[in-house]
């Protein structure tokens, strides 16, 4: 097993639960909150602030000077007037590399395909759901009404939406932003996670065999 395995999800769809019984299967780590305290640990910065900036997103005029920072690499004094959220994202961004560069995981959010996207070993997926199976789940996990639970996950996505597609080129839950994309509501959580066990042990199969042929 050699695979880095990111979900991004939407809210309702058991991304994070599909995520772990991939990661418990393969035997491999599983990342979803635990990067953040790792972030933080890494970074300096308190949890709780970086929890508060997790996959939340910023003012867009301030892209240019990140999308800088990544291109040219930032120096202290552009690091220094950089914006909270911002710096939050850039201790993301590197725990997520150094993650990936211990060995295969399981990456739940937070950017993790476009930081990783150099990482030839990378799988990306993104994992979707039925609207009334989302809503139902969500009622359930947090005690809430119908009209309540619809607009915790409305409110969720746009979040996430927002986040990724601020930070990184692509669109958040697009096809063409992902290797596979995937109803969790049509196959439930154990179909789905048998199907993305095939699809990496079948991409692990042709990463051997063309290493093989070279």
């Amino acid at each position: 097993m050699n695979t880095i395995i990111t979900i991004g999800r939407q809210f309702g769809s058991a991304g994070r639960e599909i995520g772990e019984k991939v990661a418990e299967y393969f035997g491999i780590k599983c990342y979803d909150k635990e990067l953040l305290t790792r972030a933080a640990q890494e970074s300096g910065f308190c949890e709780e602030m970086i929890q508060n900036h997790d996959e939340r997103p910023t003012n867009s005029f301030l892209y240019n000077l990140v999308m800088d920072t990544y291109s040219f690499g930032y120096n202290a004094s552009s690091f220094v007037d950089m914006p909270i959220s911002h710096k939050v994202f850039l201790a993301q961004f590197d725990t997520i590399k150094k993650i990936a560069d211990e060995g295969p995981c399981v990456i739940v959010g937070r950017c993790a395909d476009y930081a990783l996207a150099d990482y030839k070993n990378c799988i990306n997926l993104f994992i979707f759901g039925d609207d009334d199976v989302k809503t139902k789940r969500i009622m359930v996990r947090y005690d809430l009404t119908e009209a309540k639970a619809k607009e915790m996950i409305t409110k969720k996505d746009k979040q996430r939406q927002s986040y990724y597609n601020y930070y990184s080129s692509k669109k958040w839950g697009r096809a063409d932003s992902y290797d596979l994309c995937i109803n969790s509501s049509i196959l439930g959580i154990e179909g789905t996670v048998k199907l993305i066990i095939q699809y990496v042990e079948d991409f692990e199969k042709k990463n051997n065999a063309d290493i093989m042929e070279k």
